[in-house]
């Protein structure tokens, strides 16, 4: 038994009879009719639907494909429509379209996860070109948000592409959405150190840095006596554009106004102690090792 023809080959063969010329001349006046028409009328839809999502302040990317979608899809429908009237019967090859789109959907899943996942990106809007996010383990500045990636630019200038299917199902961390960031710095003083005396230095020192803002104003926080320091938290404001300037000018002054103040800031240490034959052994290498 042969194949059933394709409605490509039924249309060839339609087209290269001399007698559809003659017998159906009324349709394919009509069918040419139909597509012109059809084309005005898509670029006229298209651009009156492009205009409103601009008015409805929708990202330029899903604007412009949103138009395109609509332009497309209007051309397509008068091509079948035109079919029809050649008597090519399109609805007798739904379940082969249908079985070679779902095939297609199953190859490309991943390009049609990371498609669908830049239309709700686009939609939300959980970041804009230009701000700096936590994405993907990746940290960068938005150059360009696509369909299927969103592209990064690094500080030490790498650019980086992220598929937008593993962004938007993560954590994203956009550390540009607000004008303001707080800084926080850890550091430990000696138990001997007095409490009120360290409190008063660091204060001192971070009310001086240059770019902090005074509200919300700067706090000094006792977190915890740890193994073997005192730990303080220092905790200033500034704008987020400015947070790495400003962090590393606390860090410096918090350093300084502690050397000062003569306040030591312990480090880790370990105290090994030699009993008994480890004590000997440990002599007697010492001492030919002198000698």
């Amino acid at each position: 038994m042969e194949p059933a023809p394709s409605v490509l080959e039924l249309l060839r063969q339609k087209l290269l009879n001399p007698a559809i010329y003659q017998d159906h001349a009324p349709n394919v006046i009509g069918a040419l009719a139909v597509l012109f028409a059809a084309w005005v009328v898509a670029g006229w839809v298209s651009r009156l639907v492009y205009r409103s999502l601009k008015l409805a302040k929708i990202d330029e990317t899903l604007a412009r494909f949103t138009t395109k979608f609509t332009w497309w899809g209007m051309l397509v429908l008068a091509l079948f429509c035109c079919l029809e009237s050649f008597g090519v019967k399109t609805t007798s090859y739904a379940a082969a379209i249908g079985a070679v789109g779902f095939s297609i959907g199953l190859a490309f899943q991943g390009a049609l996860g990371n498609f669908a996942a830049g239309i709700m990106l686009l939609v939300f809007r959980p970041y804009k070109v230009g701000d700096l996010i936590v994405v993907g383990g990746q940290t960068g500045t938005v150059d360009e948000i696509d369909l299927f990636s969103t592209t990064l630019d690094t500080p030490d200038n790498r650019r980086i592409m992220v598929p937008n299917g593993s962004i938007f199902g993560n954590t994203i961390e956009n550390t540009s959405y607000h004008r303001t960031r707080r800084i926080d710095v850890t550091v430990g003083a000696a138990y001997a150190a007095d409490i009120d005396q360290t409190y008063e230095v660091l204060m001192r020192a971070v009310c001086a840095v240059p770019g902090i803002l005074s509200e919300p104003a700067p706090e000094v926080v006792l977190l915890e006596l740890a193994d073997s320091s005192v730990n303080w938290s220092v905790r200033v404001w500034a704008a987020s554009a400015d947070f790495g300037l400003v962090k590393q000018r606390t860090i410096r002054a918090v350093k300084l106004a502690l050397d000062h103040a003569g306040i030591e800031m312990p480090f880790p240490q370990m105290d090994v102690n030699l009993r008994g034959p480890a004590l000997a052994s440990f002599v007697a290498n010492a001492d030919r090792k002198a000698a």
